[in-house]
C-alpha cells in the first residue's frame, strides 16, 4: 500500500486496570480515568490508524482485566497492537487479548513504516531486560526492512530519567539495545512507557520518547517516590512517508483525589 498521508498513531500506556473495574490505584479509579481518555480519543479527527499499547495494561495480570480492556476499546473500532509491561502477565495477555481488533503481531508494516515491538518484561522484576533472543530478532527484522523508516517500542526506558527511585527500574541492558539500533540507520523513533511522565531525548540521530500514563503520574526528577499533579495523557504520532514525523502529548481533563503514600512500584 502506498502511503500518501501521515499515519496517525495513539500511544496509550500504563493503564493499570484491575479485574474489578471499580478498584483504585493510590486512590485513583484506573478504569474511570481510561474512560475519560477514550472519550477524547473518539473526538480525534482524523481518528488514529491504530493504537500502540505499551505495557502495564493490567495492574494484577488477570484475564478479567484484559477482557475489560477489550470491552471498552472495542467500540472505538481502532486496531490495537500491544506489548507487556512489568505488571502484565505476558502469557495471560496472549491468551486473553483475542478480540479481532487486538493484533498479536510484533513486527508489521503500515504505510511506508516498519514497527517492531519488544518484550522487556522480566518475571518477578519491576525493572526490564531484553533477552539475547529478542535482540537477535530485532537485528534480523531490521536487516529485512532496511529501506523502511522504523519505530521500535518497548515498555521500559533505556535511559535514566533523573528520578533516583524510578531509575532503579529502567531497562537493565540499554547498551545491548543501542548496539543493535546503531547498526540500522532507518530507526527513527523508540517509544516506551513505564515512567508515567513525558520524556524525550536523542541519541545518534534516534529520538526516544516516553509517555504519560492514563492514570497516576509520577513527579519528574524526584529523589523518592512522588506522585505528580499532571493530568493523565497519551501520545499522538504523525508518521510521514518520507520518514519524517511529529509527536505531541495530549492531556485529558481528569482530576481525582489521590492517596499519596508510596506503593511497591
Amino acid at each position: 500500500m502506498i502511503q500518501n498521508s501521515p499515519l496517525i498513531i495513539a500511544q496509550v500506556t500504563d493503564l493499570h486496570l484491575f479485574a474489578e473495574p471499580d478498584r483504585t490505584l493510590l486512590g485513583l479509579p484506573t478504569a474511570d480515568s481510561l474512560s475519560a481518555l477514550l472519550r477524547q480519543l473518539r473526538q480525534l479527527q482524523p481518528p488514529p490508524d491504530f493504537l500502540l499499547l505499551t505495557g502495564d495494561l493490567s495492574q494484577d495480570g488477570t484475564a478479567a482485566s484484559y477482557e475489560y480492556l477489550q470491552a471498552v476499546l472495542g467500540p472505538l473500532k481502532i486496531p490495537a497492537y500491544w506489548l507487556p509491561g512489568n505488571h502484565d502477565d505476558p502469557e495471560m495477555m496472549a491468551r486473553s487479548l483475542t478480540h479481532p481488533l487486538f493484533l498479536p503481531e510484533k513486527s508489521f508494516q503500515a504505510g511506508s513504516w516498519q514497527f517492531l515491538l519488544l518484550n522487556s518484561h522480566v518475571d518477578g522484576c519491576v525493572c526490564g531486560n531484553l533477552s539475547t533472543s529478542s535482540l537477535d530478532w530485532l537485528d534480523r527484522e531490521l536487516y529485512k526492512n532496511s529501506q523502511r523508516p522504523t519505530l521500535v517500542s518497548l515498555h521500559h526506558p533505556p535511559f535514566l530519567t533523573d528520578s533516583d527511585w524510578l531509575d532503579t527500574s529502567i531497562l537493565q541492558n540499554p547498551e545491548d539495545l543501542f548496539a543493535v539500533i546503531d547498526r540500522h540507520p532507518q530507526v527513527e523513533l523508540v517509544v516506551f512507557g513505564h515512567i508515567h511522565q513525558e520524556f524525550l531525548c536523542q541519541r545518534e540521530g534516534v529520538t526516544y520518547v516516553g509517555t504519560p500514563s492514563t492514570c497516576i503520574q509520577f513527579e519528574p526528577k524526584s529523589t523518592h517516590f512522588a506522585l505528580g499533579s499532571q493530568e493523565p495523557g497519551f501520545r499522538l504520532l504523525s508518521l510521514h512517508p518520507d520518514g519524517s514525523w511529529e509527536t505531541e502529548v495530549r492531556r485529558i481533563a481528569y482530576a481525582h483525589q489521590l492517596d499519596r503514600v508510596a506503593m511497591g512500584y
